[in-house]
Formats: structure tokens, C-alpha cells, sequence
């Protein structure tokens, strides 16, 4: 299961603890469009004519839209960003309240008409959760069901109601804890419902409002449905039941059995007596909840059924899913029409007057006619055929060849996604990520700016990869996955900070040649540089105020010594340089967790300078405020430098030595060069067998190339030097750019 961060474990636990974790996710240049497929839409009708109305949609990218409507047009006005993974559904509940749910194990809510700020974070299911459903009339009451099992039904306004705090009991934060004005938000806590329905207790990290916990479930749950008032609620998953609950009490009232397979789609009538399903045995059943039984199958899809809707009467179902067709049916003269196809499998529907919105696995969002009002008006079109009671049948009639003909080519209206990345490979110099999206466009990003630094267009991403090879060896740094669409860099501790470049070979103007620029730290400094001057503004404003001294750490955690160390190569400054400076125009989003409140995500520009320990990781701040790493792996390497076979060359130096893995190769040649026996005196060697300073990483005394070729101005001994060629394992010749860490065993050659 994907997993974005990882929570360490207690002070007191003798298995190493686990740190928490910091990911950022680059942003493609148009911030305004979804770059993974649509989980789910809602739609929003204004109550007042001469304004407009409004598309919810919920991605795999993690964030929601909203969207503006016109006749033939839809314009992104808010993006509400705060999941850390997939946004599986969303409703709209209370007085223009959202609510939506994720594979992070949470439900939030939102303000609808805000800008995007989130008002609660919801944590009680113990995994993804799948679906919601909301009452209509009594828009207040949403359940939620997950992949544990486990089925909540929410009272929206009594757990938006503030809550006073108590102890250390707290409520959790929309997500960072911190809202749009400042102030911490609560969680509420969890009542549940045993098998004999008796209430129960279970302490959480608050006092304050308890929903209502629907047990019963023995696995995974994907379909939720609600009627208008509230007073019933069903059901389904992989067990293949319809189950139907009292939603106010949690008590179950019935099964109903009949699919083969998952149940992914349900629906109820405005009354509560009829039930629809649709299911992975690609059958679609209507259900009488009064006589408790099936009353019609329709064998209409070839594939699993995954999204449903209904006219307003309840009279005739819009249905898709994996077969990716959008299909009409006429529920009581089992009459069906194929309205259209596309390229994707369908996830969700949403009917908007006479048309219907389709989402699906891509990441644009589409318009089709419906005639939701008068569905029959497509029907005389012709070309309707009648739906079979067998799942064989729809699957038998499709073979034979007798497919329906859409009665739509092209969507009315199409909102745009971007595409989203499929496949990607880390080169070698581990600050440039190769990927390849779904129109087939290869691109190479620099993960220290976040942005894309090559467009090849669509060409082949194996030939590419091969072109791009570097011989450098350079300590995995980060890691990278594309869960949402887009890159997510994870950052770990300590490893994160074990790879050092020297800043010539980042091309750092202003800073001497042979600095050693730690790659994990330097990124830091550039993702976390608006919250820093933030800080140092909201700090130095106070510190005024008080009459204290500007600029005080006010950060009150104890640092353990023996576990972090100073890094003496780095200045202690918050100067960004080029390689690493982030653009503010489309700015990469963090994910990350502190000691109190979960996993939040947040643009890197949106951050207001207030977040601290119990919302940033530990190491992140040490190493941003104090220049503190913790203790990293050793990044010298060890090495033997022998003549080669057949070679009259003599050097003043033997046994093991040792160099920073990066140095590269043309300053081996300089050191061997400045050892050799020539008509000079020679320094000795470090008795350790280490290189002088000037090897390591300062400057060297010595003014020879590694091509043969030499400097005006020197000594007229100096240049009888002869060329000396570097081999590895006396076999592969080595470049001047090559670095140290590829090889172990070092021969010297004249030439």
C-alpha cells in the first residue's frame, strides 16, 4: 500500500525509530488543470440566476478543482490542495460545505466558495477511504466507507463546531494545523457500534463530537448511497452484498445477495424503496428494499460497472466503467442505448441538467448531451437494443458482432487535463529525472530547481536514457515515485544528505571551485526559503515588539549532539544558490509531518512562517536554522595507485589511500604528477596515507593538467613532465571528468 510519510516510533522503543519524512511535488507550468485521472465530480447549482454554477472534481494528482460554468466554457477558480494521496469521492453537504475523502485515510472538509481553505481533517478510518454518500434533504448527514471496512456516518455540522481543548487532547488540523486565519482546528473523536449494536466508546485524541460507526463489514467497502432524508443508507463492497443500515443508529437491517462479483456503484431513490448496483460482474440489478429482493438485472455492460446516475424520477440509469462506454437505460422497458465511447474507463457521473459530466482514468473531464429531463427524446433516435438478465448475454451479443452504435461522436464540451508522468529514471548525476507522460512526451527535469529543464517531445525514452548516460557516481540522495501524476521527491534521513558536489561542477559563480555543496541541504534551502523569511519577519516583528533581540531561535527543542553534527563546509546562511532555487511561478507543494497533527500538503509559497516542529520534521529545521546534519555514511573512498605493467614510472607514495568519492579523476592525475620522481624535492606523504588538503578538495599546489598540456608561467622543470593516463583495474582508461568513486584500483600510465 502506498504510503506518503512514516510515523517514528516512541522514545522508549528499542527498534531504531524511523524519521519522519519530507516529499515535494513538482508542479507542471499550468497549475490550473489536473495532470491524473478524476476520481469523482460534483456539481453545485447557484440560487441565484445570474450566477453561475459550479463542477467539483477530485484527482489522482491529490487536489480539487473548482470550475466556473458557462454555456461552453469552464474556468478553474480554486484549487483545494491539502491530500497527500488520491481523492476517491466528494460531496456536497451543510451550507456549501465540501467534503471529501482519500487513499490518506482522511475525509476534510471545505469551504466550497473559499479559495481553497480546508476546514477540518477527518482521521478515523484505519485506511483508504473509497466512497461517500450525502442525504439530500438533510444535507448535513455523509457517510464514508474504506478499504477497512469500516462505515462512519457524519453529522458535517456538529463536527464543524468548535471544540475546547482539553489536556493534551486535542483536535486534529485541516493540514498542517493551522487554518486559513491562523488558528489551530480540532478532530473529532470516534463512536462505534459493536456487532450487537451496542454503543461504545473508544478514546481518540479529542473530546468532542462522535459519529456514528456502522460495523458489520468484513472487507473492503466501495459503494456508499444515501435517500434524501437521511434515514437509510446501503452499502457494498467485495463481500458482493448490498447491506442497508439505519444510518441513525448503525444498526443493520438487511442483505441482499445477487452479484457474482465487487459491487462498485450504488444509488437510492429519493424514498429509499428502490436500490440500484452496479458491479464488477458487469451486471446492473435494481433492488425493491420493501420485498427485499431483486426485482431486475440488466446485462447491458461487457466489463465491470463502476459509476451510475439517475434521472430525477428515477426512471432511467446513466451508466459506465471499465468497458468504457456510457450507456441509457430504461428501467422498466429494459431498453438500452449506447451513448458514446471513449479511451478511458469511466469512474464517475454527474448529471447537470441535460447533460452529464464524465470522469474517467484521464485526466481531462468530458460533456455529454443526456436529456436528463426527457430522456426519451434520445430513444427516438433509434438504435436502442434490450438488455439481457444474464451477464453471458451482453458479453455473447458483443462477440457476435451486433455492437450498439454510440449515438454521440464527440463530447458537447471537454475541460482540459495535462498529461500525467508514467515512467521516469534517475540519472546518475541524481539531480536530473528522465521521464515520459501519457501522450508519449519525454522530458528531463532538475529535481534541485524543479523544473523541467529539456522538452524532447515524443521521442524514445530507452534511447534517450542511453544518451543521457553519465560515468559519475554520485550516493542516492532521494527517491522518486509518480503515484500522482507528477514527480514526488521523498527525502529521508540521514540519507539525504550523503551526496556532495563540488561547486564547479554546478557551475555556483562566487564560490570557490573546489567547495564541497551538500545536494540534500542545499535543496532544503531552496524549498523552505519562503518560510524562512517569513519566519524571520513574523520573528523579527515580535522580537521588536518585546524588546528582544531579532532573529532569536525561538525553537525550544533540546539537540542531541550525539546524534547530529555540524556541517563546517557549509555556511551558516539562508543564501539560495542558482542550482537550487525553486520557481515561485509554479512552485512545488510539500507533504510532510511534524510531532502532532499527520501528514499535510502545501505549496512551498503558501506557507506563512508559523510552522514549527510539530508540523516540519526535526532534521528539516536543524539543518535549515542551525546548519545541523545528522551523522552521515562516510563519503571518502579507499584506493591503491599502482605504475602499470611495463611502466618505468616511480611515485614517492605506496599502500592505501583515500579521497572523497567525487573528486575527479584529473586531480588523481595532478597528485600522481606531483609525486612522481622529477628533478624536484617532493612533499612527503600524510603519514595516514591520506591526501594533502589540496587533493581533498582545496586548492592544489600544482598548476599541471591531466592532458599533458601546462599553464604559461611555469618552472622550466615543470614542464618536462610527461602525460600520465589514469586506467581502472588496468583496464578501462578514465576520463579527466570521471570521478573517484568508480573505481578501487587506480594504474598509471605514461603517453
Amino acid at each position: 500500500m502506498h504510503r506518503v510519510g512514516s510515523a517514528g516510533n516512541t522514545s522508549n522503543s528499542t527498534r531504531p525509530r524511523k524519521e519522519k519524512r519530507l516529499t515535494y511535488v513538482l508542479n507542471d507550468a499550468d497549475d490550473t488543470k489536473h495532470c491524473a485521472g478524476i476520481n469523482c465530480l460534483a456539481v453545485l447549482r447557484s440560487s441565484v440566476s445570474d450566477r453561475s454554477d459550479y463542477l467539483f472534481t477530485g484527482s489522482r494528482d491529490g487536489t480539487l478543482k473548482r470550475w466556473a460554468l458557462a454555456e461552453d466554457a469552464a474556468t478553474c477558480s480554486a484549487t483545494f490542495e491539502s491530500h497527500v494521496d488520491w481523492v476517491n469521492d466528494v460531496v456536497l453537504a451543510g451550507d456549501n460545505t465540501l467534503v471529501s475523502c482519500s487513499s490518506d485515510a482522511t475525509l476534510k472538509t471545505w469551504s466550497s466558495l473559499s479559495e481553497g481553505n480546508c476546514t477540518r481533517t477527518l482521521r478515523q478510518h484505519s485506511d483508504y477511504v473509497t466512497c461517500l454518500a450525502s442525504a439530500g434533504k438533510n444535507s448535513n448527514i455523509v457517510a464514508s466507507g474504506g478499504l477497512g471496512g469500516e462505515v462512519f456516518v457524519w453529522d458535517i455540522e456538529a463536527a464543524l463546531a468548535p471544540v475546547s481543548k482539553s489536556g493534551d487532547a486535542m483536535e486534529d488540523e485541516c493540514s498542517n494545523g493551522i487554518n486559513g486565519s491562523g488558528n489551530p482546528l480540532p478532530m473529532t473523536s470516534l463512536r462505534t457500534i459493536s456487532s450487537s449494536n451496542s454503543i461504545s466508546m473508544h478514546s481518540s485524541q479529542s473530546h468532542g463530537y462522535v459519529p456514528v460507526a456502522a460495523k458489520g463489514h468484513k472487507e473492503s467497502v466501495y459503494a456508499l448511497a444515501m435517500n434524501d432524508s437521511g434515514t437509510l443508507l446501503v452499502s457494498g463492497g467485495t463481500e458482493k452484498v448490498v447491506r442497508v443500515w439505519d444510518p441513525r443508529s448503525g444498526s443493520k437491517t438487511m442483505k441482499l445477495r445477487g452479484h457474482t462479483d465487487n459491487i462498485r456503484a450504488l444509488l437510492l431513490d429519493s424514498t429509499g424503496r428502490l436500490c440500484l448496483s452496479g458491479s464488477s460482474d458487469s451486471m446492473i440489478r435494481l433492488w425493491d428494499l420493501g420485498q427485499q429482493r431483486c426485482v431486475h438485472s440488466y446485462a447491458v455492460h461487457t466489463d465491470s460497472v463502476w459509476a451510475l446516475a439517475s434521472t430525477p424520477t428515477f426512471s432511467h440509469v446513466y451508466s459506465g466503467g471499465r468497458d468504457l462506454s456510457l450507456y441509457l437505460t430504461d428501467l422498466a422497458t429494459r431498453e438500452s442505448l449506447l451513448l458514446c465511447t471513449g479511451e478511458h474507463p469511466i469512474l464517475q457521473l454527474a448529471l447537470h441538467d441535460d447533460s452529464i459530466w464524465v470522469a474517467t482514468t484521464d485526466s481531462s473531464v468530458h460533456r455529454w448531451p443526456a436529456e436528463g429531463s426527457n430522456p426519451q427524446k434520445i430513444f427516438q433516435r433509434g438504435g436502442s437494443f434490450l438488455a439481457g438478465n444474464l451477464s453471458f448475454s451482453r458479453a455473447r451479443v458483443s462477440l457476435e458482432g451486433s455492437t450498439p452504435v454510440p449515438v454521440y461522436k464527440e463530447p458537447t464540451f471537454t475541460i482540459p487535463g495535462t498529461s500525467g508522468i508514467v515512467q521516469h529514471e534517475i540519472l546518475n548525476n541524481r539531480r536530473h529525472v528522465l521521464t515520459k507522460d501519457t501522450a508519449g512526451s519525454v522530458k528531463l527535469w532538475e529535481i534541485t530547481r524543479g523544473s523541467v529543464i529539456e522538452d524532447y517531445g515524443k521521442v524514445s525514452f530507452e534511447e534517450k536514457k542511453e544518451e543521457l548516460f553519465e560515468m559519475v557516481s554520485i550516493p542516492a540522495w532521494f527517491t522518486v515515485d509518480t503515484r500522482l501524476g507528477s514527480l514526488s521527491i521523498h527525502l529521508d534521513t540521514p540519507q539525504c544528505f550523503t551526496a556532495e558536489m563540488y561547486s564547479v561542477d554546478l557551475n555556483i559563480v562566487g564560490k570557490p571551485e573546489d567547495d564541497k555543496v551538500n545536494l540534500g541541504r542545499e535543496t532544503l534551502k531552496g524549498l523552505l526559503t519562503h518560510w524562512l523569511a517569513k519566519r524571520k519577519h513574523k520573528s523579527g516583528s515580535q522580537a521588536s515588539a518585546n524588546g528582544e533581540v531579532p532573529g532569536k531561535d525561538i525553537t525550544t527543542r533540546t539537540l542531541a549532539h550525539s546524534r547530529i553534527e555540524v556541517d563546517g563546509n557549509a555556511e551558516n546562511d539562508s543564501m539560495v544558490y542558482p542550482p537550487f532555487e525553486f520557481s515561485t511561478l509554479s512552485p512545488p507543494s510539500i507533504i510532510t509531518e511534524g510531532s502532532q497533527g499527520g501528514l499535510w500538503r502545501k505549496k512551498i509559497t503558501d506557507l506563512d512562517g508559523t510552522e514549527d516542529d510539530k508540523d516540519l520534521p526535526w532534521w528539516c529545521l536543524d539543518c535549515v536554522l542551525i546548519n545541523r546534519l545528522p551523522p552521515r555514511e562516510n563519503t571518502k573512498c579507499s584506493f591503491y595507485l599502482h605504475p602499470c605493467e611495463g611502466s618505468t614510472i616511480q611515485i614517492l607514495t605506496q599502500g592505501k589511500l583515500s579521497a572523497p568519492r567525487i573528486l575527479r579523476i584529473h586531480k588523481v592525475v595532478n597528485y600522481v604528477v606531483e609525486k612522481m620522481v622529477l628533478d624536484k624535492p617532493v612533499d612527503s606523504v600524510n603519514p595516514d596515507g591520506t591526501f594533502p588538503p589540496g587533493f581533498a578538495g582545496g586548492q592544489l599546489q600544482t598548476s599541471a593538467i591531466g592532458d599533458g598540456s601546462f599553464r604559461p608561467g611555469l618552472k622550466p622543470w615543470q614542464k618536462l613532465r610527461p602525460s600520465i593516463e589514469i586506467l581502472c583495474n588496468n583496464q578501462a582508461s578514465l576520463g579527466s571528468r570521471h570521478e573517484l568513486g568508480h573505481s578501487a584500483c587506480l594504474y598509471m600510465e605514461e603517453t
